[in-house]
């Protein structure tokens, strides 16, 4: 793109803007997932567990807008957003992921068979990713209510969410034009 400060970059400066995005990205994920694995969950699924996924939920909603914010005001946003993936994505897995892992302890009739943490996260995955291999399923009614929250919240991450992160860079990108190019961060 002409006028584009990140394509005007040296080669090298442009590699290692881009390590550092990507490396931010990766220990976020890699941090999530250390606390997924070690954070204790033995609560039982109950009327609790129901407000702590809406939590959950609202939590993962305020890290989006924080991140939709940064990327706005981020020196390369485009750069900036795909960093933001990092966070975003993963977190909003794993809120699904720990959901169905304490469900299943509550109750092994949640679930065709017993969910390990990775099970559970595996299970995730493949709803969130449209694959639903069918090897684990929900049977009760309150794990399909969840799975079919989480699928009409899949559908509103992939449309509605990357249409935010994009907005942020359109507008990130607009803001660094109007104001020659200076930016407050450099990601």
């Amino acid at each position: 793109m002409a006028g584009d400060p990140y394509h005007e970059l040296p080669p090298a400066k442009r590699r290692r803007i881009i390590f550092w995005a990507v490396l931010r990205g990766l220990l976020t994920t890699t941090v999530l997932m250390v606390l997924y694995y070690l954070l204790p969950m033995d609560k039982p699924w109950d009327t609790g567990t129901a407000v702590r996924l809406l939590v959950g939920l609202l939590v993962f909603a305020g890290v989006t807008m924080w991140q939709v914010r940064a990327i706005a005001d981020a020196g390369y946003p485009a750069l900036r957003a795909a960093e933001a993936l990092g966070v975003i994505v993963p977190l909003y897995l794993l809120v699904f992921s720990s959901t169905y892992f304490l469900m299943e302890r509550a109750s092994a009739a949640n679930f065709t068979e017993p969910l390990t943490r990775s099970d559970a996260l595996y299970f995730t995955v493949t709803t969130f990713s449209t694959v639903g291999f069918g090897d684990i399923t929900p049977k009760s009614e309150a794990a399909i209510v969840v799975v079919i929250v989480q699928m009409l919240a899949d559908l509103a991450v992939l449309a509605a969410g990357l249409r935010v992160l994009l907005g942020a860079v359109r507008r990130g990108r607009q803001r660094r034009s109007a104001t020659g190019g200076a930016g407050p961060t450099a990601t």
